[in-house]
């Protein structure tokens, strides 16, 4: 049993270090991902809206810190439309959506 510890204990540290440490892209690569995605929402339009916010976060994660903040806060905008009654984007939430594609843009040229 003294032995198995160490053992669990390291393979436990590896796996915290492995989740903590992901490498984000560059942002050249970044931006290509970006060109690529083909990502399609299905449903009505608040099951679409929260596809989407799940969609933007999960992008965020991989993709380059000056990319990721503009595309974490528009998952953060569909996430409150996806809690409104209808999922439709109000006109401050689209100017809000429009703002942060182009920081985006500032970056993907």
């Amino acid at each position: 049993m003294k032995k198995l510890l160490p053992a669990v204990v390291v393979v436990a540290g590896l796996l915290l270090a492995g989740c903590a440490g992901t490498p984000k892209m560059s942002v050249p690569d970044s931006c290509a991902f970006l060109n690529q995605d083909t990502f399609v929402p299905t449903g009505n339009q608040q099951q679409q809206a929260e596809q989407i916010a799940k969609h933007y976060q999960e992008v965020a994660d991989k993709v380059a810190p000056e990319v990721a903040a503009p595309i974490q806060k528009m998952a953060d905008v569909m996430e409150d439309v996806s809690g409104s009654s209808l999922g439709a984007k109000s006109d401050e939430q689209t100017k809000q959506l429009a703002e942060q594609m182009n920081k985006i843009g500032e970056y993907c040229k």
